[in-house]
């Protein structure tokens, strides 16, 4: 299973969490996000991760031109798609390539037939909570509803993810899911990561 942890905005937390070796880490240029990395942030802030660690440039409508700059100006391995996005969208930056990731949010209602035109220009898919705003609400779905998703594209889940739900998270038998998405449920009031908690994370994960 592989741990994804966004929402990385401090240079000293992103080299504390990137020694702990997460899968992917995730950086948010959403301005209207509490995690935006704001406007100080920098290469040298994420250069020295291992190279093992997918970096991840996450976006919400924001024009492919922006995208690609930002990508390039980054060297993302990745870019995640948290809004509206189209086809179209994740043709490009697919055929620039780059993996992407495209977030379907999901309530009890969801249809997993929208996902249908994103499978072939996808690397993979991202669930979340379904919220009135863009971006997590640190709540999770009823996970039940992933039951109905049948297609052959691998996915990551987010939406509440933390040390308190992880036996939950163990039991869901889905052979889609590759991974785990985790932000809020693991940091302090400043959102900072909290170091010992992904740790600990991670460990539980990786344990058998």
């Amino acid at each position: 299973m592989k741990v994804k942890i966004c929402g990385m905005k401090f240079p000293k937390n992103i080299l504390e969490i990137g020694a702990l070796q997460p899968d992917y880490i995730g950086f948010i240029f959403y301005p209207k996000s509490k995690r935006f990395v704001g406007e100080n942030f920098s290469q040298k802030s994420i250069e020295k991760l291992p190279k093992t660690i997918k970096k991840v440039g996450v976006f919400v409508n924001e024009s492919i031109e922006n995208i690609l700059k930002i990508q390039k100006q980054f060297s993302f391995d990745t870019i995640q798609l948290h809004g509206d996005e189209s086809v179209e969208i994740c043709s490009i930056l697919q055929q620039n390539g780059i993996e992407v990731i495209k977030v379907f949010s999901v309530d009890n209602y969801f249809d997993f037939e929208i996902t249908k035109p994103f499978e072939s220009v996808c690397e993979l898919f991202l669930f979340d909570t379904k919220t009135e705003k863009y971006g997590g609400s640190g709540k999770a779905f009823d996970w039940k509803i992933l039951e109905k998703y049948n297609l052959e594209k691998p996915f990551f889940l987010s939406g509440g993810l933390g040390l308190n739900n992880l036996k939950k998270i163990k039991q869901i038998n889905h052979p889609q899911l590759i991974g785990l998405d985790f932000n809020s449920q693991l940091e302090d009031e400043n959102y900072k990561k909290i170091t010992e908690e992904v740790n600990e994370l991670i460990q539980k994960i990786r344990t058998k």
